[in-house]
Formats: structure tokens, sequence, C-alpha cells
């Protein structure tokens, strides 16, 4: 019996001399999930400043009508710092979303059209809000 023989196939390449992280190095996000991993502790470090004057916010507007509502809402501080909240919250609830959506479902047809469905709502959430902010803000 050959030496070959005796370590398996005849004729082995060089190719199959590496070692299983290099077999598999060349899989694998290769650094893109660094991008969303730092958009959403910005996002988070954004909201945890925000949430103190958007509470407050929210306090003040307890138990006002519409037009009590439209008086605190059209100040423009207060409707920069409650859209601020919203675009931030918007962009943490879609990266979130993403990555339970990324690790969780296998089948890739169903992850494509879940994460494109979790974009749009994040986006009409994020829009129906803001224009909710801007029509209580303007009076209308």
């Amino acid at each position: 019996m050959s030496v070959q023989e005796s370590h398996g196939k005849a004729g082995r390449t060089d190719a199959t001399m590496r070692t299983p992280m290099g077999k598999v190095r060349k899989f694998g996000p290769a650094g893109s999930g660094t991008s969303d991993f730092w958009r959403q502790r910005i996002t988070a470090v954004a909201m945890t400043l925000l949430i103190l004057p958007v509470v407050v916010v929210i306090m003040m507007l307890l138990g006002r009508n519409q037009a009590g509502a439209a008086q605190i809402l059209g100040s423009p501080l207060i409707s920069l710092v409650m859209i601020l909240f919203i675009i931030a919250s918007a962009i943490h609830m879609k990266i979130g979303m993403q990555v339970v959506i990324e690790d969780y479902i296998q089948n890739e047809k169903l992850k494509l059209v879940t994460i494109m469905a979790n974009n749009f709502f994040s986006i009409a959430v994020a829009l129906a809000a803001i224009f909710a902010i801007f029509k209580l803000a303007s009076g209308v």
C-alpha cells in the first residue's frame, strides 16, 4: 500500500491542506454587519438622549384637545425633538427587526420578502408619525 492510498484519496491537491477557517473565510458577511451595528448603537444613544424631552412633551399633551396639542406642537423646538425621536426610533426598529429576520428565517425567498416588508413598514410608520406631527404643528 502506498503512502497516498493509506492517507486518503490519491491525487490530493494542496488546496485541501487549508485549515477549516481558511475554507470558510470567503463565505459570510465579510464585515457588512458592522455599519448596521454602529447605526443601531447611534440610534440607541439618540433615543436615550431624546427620551426625557419626549416624555415631558407627552405629559404636557395628556388631557389636551386637538387645539391644545397643536399649540404645544406648534413650537419648532418641540416638533423637531419629536421628529428626531421618530426618525431614530424607526431606524432602530428597522435594524433590530432585520437582525431577527436574518437570524431566524432560513428560506431565502421568505427572508427577502420579509426584509422588504420590514423596510416598507418602518418607512410607513415613520412617515405617518411625522405627517401627524406636521399636521398638528401647523394647526390644520
